[in-house]
């Protein structure tokens, strides 16, 4: 091939490349945003994000050194942590794209300083609708529309699955176990959607939507008496030391409950909903996990 021939495939491929390359608006959690589409690297320092970013098959990701999440360790590079980013990794690889969210939320306009970067933190009493939205934003951005769509469907279909289980199944109280600590949850918290979307009523229905819950006692859980217990265990989320959730809830005020005594206590999978709330991954089994116990219970 001649040296005018190689140049002009150089500049033809060049200009396949751009052509496939265009910059879009998407929603992100301050407000729409214009974000260059097709980034070939992108920082993750949210596991929401990152959880749905793994269900699309999205290439050429980096996550923070420890995900906390098994099934997203593959990710994990040495970038920063989930509260912190390393500034000067970001500015040595100058990633095309860096997400953050949540818990990286505050570092944002600093990492704007060195690269393009956005803030897609899933927060408030429509998280799963946001997760949805989240996930439509990525689709567009890596020209994956099509998979975005049919797990937004996935959803959809594990939402109805888990309100049919749970019709006449009675009320349900979410306890988060921290240690030997108890904090209940209600509608508009951030687990809220666990009575939302399945249509189980609040055992308790006078809850604040506190970030961290209210903290009760046993007595209080064996006052509510709940007909079914919703368990997120915070320590096993988050790999700290203390006792568990089943531990810590075994005890003579919860077995008088009858949630305990019909063995409608539900354990959910504490680290995908903890860390990654809102992520597709994350949504997805939490929504079987309800959906098999209630099935399977209460009748």
């Amino acid at each position: 091939m001649t040296r005018v021939a190689m140049l002009a495939l150089s500049t033809c491929l060049g200009l396949a490349t751009a052509a496939q390359a265009e910059t879009i608006s998407v929603r992100t959690f301050p407000g729409p945003v214009e974000v260059e589409t097709m980034p070939e690297t992108t920082f993750v320092y949210d596991m929401a994000a990152l959880d749905t970013l793994d269900a699309l098959g999205v290439p050429g990701l980096t996550a923070i050194s420890d995900t906390y999440l098994p099934y997203l360790s593959d990710y994990a590079g040495d970038i920063g942590t989930l509260f912190e980013p390393d500034f000067e990794a970001i500015n040595a690889a100058q990633p095309e794209l860096v997400i953050l969210g949540g818990r990286s939320q505050p570092h944002l306009e600093d990492v704007q300083r060195i690269v393009p970067a956005i803030d897609m933190t899933i927060w408030g009493d429509d998280i799963i609708g946001q997760g949805l939205e989240r996930l439509q934003a990525y689709g567009r951005i890596w020209g994956l529309e099509d998979e975005a769509a049919a797990l937004h469907q996935q959803v959809e279909d594990a939402i109805a699955a888990a309100t049919r289980a749970a019709e006449g199944k009675g009320d349900a109280l979410i306890v988060l176990t921290n240690g030997p600590k108890v904090s209940v949850y209600g509608r508009g918290s951030r687990f809220g959607w666990l009575h939302d979307l399945t249509g189980l009523e609040e055992a308790a229905g006078d809850l604040t939507a506190e970030t961290h819950g209210e903290a009760v006692s046993f007595e209080y859980l064996r006052e509510i008496d709940p007909d079914w217990l919703l368990v997120i265990d915070r320590m096993a989320a988050i790999g700290g030391e203390g006792p568990n959730a089943r531990a810590t809830l075994d005890n003579a005020l919860m077995h008088e409950t009858k949630a305990w005594q019909s063995d409608q206590v539900i354990y959910l999978d504490a680290g995908p909903l903890y860390i990654a709330g809102g992520g597709i991954q994350s949504t997805l089994q939490t929504l079987e996990t309800l959906r098999s116990a209630l099935a399977a219970g209460g009748d």
